[in-house]
């Protein structure tokens, strides 16, 4: 379930579409929460669709860390990739804002975090990194890591529209993040080996 705060809009021809918010969203706030109507496709189910069906699932999904596709069902999809993201996916079945996300800012994340299978370059322009890559996971762990425990700082004091939508099991994790009693759990428990 993509935050409320958000909106469809157009990007450009090379990019397409992409999401906006349409409200301030401070750095800690869930952008994203794996919901019940979020469909999971196996590698098996994956290898028995149609060109059309198979090519609209590559472009739409993430793996997961035991190679499952992940296809969100609502406008989650369209969150565009950027080497300099506002939010990011963590390992506890949801994305957080890693800074403020500005009135009218489009929301990204970096899709190094999600398990690609062959490299590619950004749409978005030049940057050092030049591709995203399937071991970026293992290349920038750490620095992700960083930002998402940095933005969880905030996460207990902030307004979060998706709590209703998470798990029980998360909403005792956050709980014990937000009291100290456990840490966050490295993004890099996302990684899929083949």
């Amino acid at each position: 379930m993509l935050h409320p705060h958000t909106e469809l809009r157009f990007v450009s021809d090379k990019i397409g579409y992409g999401i906006f918010a349409t409200k301030f969203i401070p750095q800690g706030t869930l952008t994203w929460v794996k919901d019940k109507l979020d469909r999971v496709f196996t590698p098996e189910e994956v290898s028995h669709l149609d060109p059309a069906n198979f090519d609209n699932l590559m472009k739409y999904t993430y793996r997961d860390r035991v190679g499952d596709y992940f296809f969100c069902w609502d406008l989650t999809r369209f969150v565009n990739h950027s080497y300099e993201p506002n939010s990011m996916l963590t390992a506890m079945g949801y994305e957080v804002a890693i800074r403020d996300i500005q009135t009218g800012e489009e929301i990204t994340n970096d899709y190094g975090s999600f398990n690609i299978i062959e490299p590619f370059e950004c749409a978005c322009g030049p940057h050092e990194r030049q591709f995203v890559k399937p071991d970026d996971l293992i290349r920038f762990y750490k620095q992700w890591d960083n930002q998402i425990a940095t933005a969880m700082k905030n996460s207990g004091a902030v307004a979060q529209p998706l709590n209703s939508f998470l798990s029980e099991i998360q909403k005792k994790e956050l709980k014990n993040i937000y009291d100290g009693k456990k840490s966050i759990p490295s993004v890099l428990e996302n990684y899929y080996s083949a």
